[in-house]
Parts: C-alpha cells; structure tokens; sequence
C-alpha cells in the first residue's frame, strides 16, 4: 500500500468516525482533528492524509481543523501531547504506533482513528480484532494467517527454496515472526 493510499483509507475511516462523533454538534461547529504523530513534519504520511481529506472534500482550515502534536522522535513526550488534545477536545484523534498507545491511555471516550499498528490486542486498545469494543478502530498489519500465507507463496513461487530470513523489529512484530518461523519448518 502506497502513503497516497494509505492516506486515503484513513481519511475515510476518519471522516464515518468523525462523522458519528460531530453529529450531534451544531453545524455551524468545525469538526476538529487531533493528529499525534512520532515524528516531525514536514512528513508524507502527513501529506497523503491531508490529501485524502481534500479529495472526500475536506479541507483544512475551511470545513475541518487539525490540531498537530509532533513528538519530534521522542516517544516520552507522547502521553503529553495526547492529553493536550484530549483538553481540547478534539472530535477524532488520529495516530500511528506508540501515538496510538498514548491516545488510548489518555481518553476512552474520543474515537481514535489507528493509521497502522501490528496490534492492538496485546497493547489492551481492543479486546479482540473480530471484536475490538472500546473507541480505537482502524487498520492493523497483524494476522496469524498472514506470515503462514507468506511462507505459501514464497514456495510456491520458489518450490526448491530451502532457507528464508526474516528481516523485522522483533518487539513489533515478534507474534509474525514466532509464526513464520513455525510456517517455514511445516
């Protein structure tokens, strides 16, 4: 998946969400984004958000706010930010990997809109994928089927391969690795 698209999908998830929590707002209200991200701009996941908004007809500063909380590579400051946007009271906050955490930890009652996080399960934002509960929803890279459906193709595009390495961060996607070790050996 490309930033643009990736953008793109978030963008929708955010605008139903958004749309749920600012219908009972007056409508001369302003729907108010809070964006929690790790990094520091000028970033293009940033962009490809922006741009997905614009092309559902949203465009910031004229139907739509966004309150930026840049952690500038810092993951303590997280917490910190995410409360700054919960005492605004934004309408959605939307974040990535640790920003998610952070946002979960800090409201259970404003929606969060997860740009991508290997798994919200185990970090305790859904008590399961089938059924998340709770005000977290978007997208997540983890499945068990995945590596296993991974390992499949690999051999079946390559039958005489005998040896794969796995390049990941083992804190992030420890549960993917565990199962494509398991995959490669059956």
């Amino acid at each position: 998946m490309t930033h643009r698209q990736a953008g793109v999908v978030i963008a929708m998830a955010l605008v139903m969400t958004a749309s749920l929590a600012t219908e009972a707002q007056q409508a001369a209200n302003v729907p108010q984004i809070g964006l929690l991200r790790i990094g520091s701009p000028p970033d293009p996941l940033n962009e490809a958000f922006r741009q997905g908004l614009q092309e559902l007809g949203y465009v910031e500063g004229r139907n739509i706010r966004i309150e930026y909380r840049w952690a500038e590579g810092r993951p303590e400051r997280l917490s910190t930010l995410a409360a700054d946007l919960v005492r605004l009271k934004v309408d959605v906050i939307v974040s990535g990997g640790p920003g998610v955490g952070a946002a979960g930890q800090a409201t259970p009652t404003i929606p969060i809109v997860m740009a991508v996080l290997n798994d919200p399960v185990r970090l305790g934002l859904a008590a399961s994928l089938a059924r998340p509960g709770g005000n977290v929803t978007g997208l997540t890279i983890l499945s068990e089927e995945l590596p296993g459906k991974w390992m499949e193709l690999l051999k079946e595009t390559l039958p005489r391969i005998s040896r794969v390495a796995v390049l990941s961060d083992p804190q992030a996607t420890a549960d993917q690795v565990r199962v494509s070790e398991v995959s490669a050996r059956s």
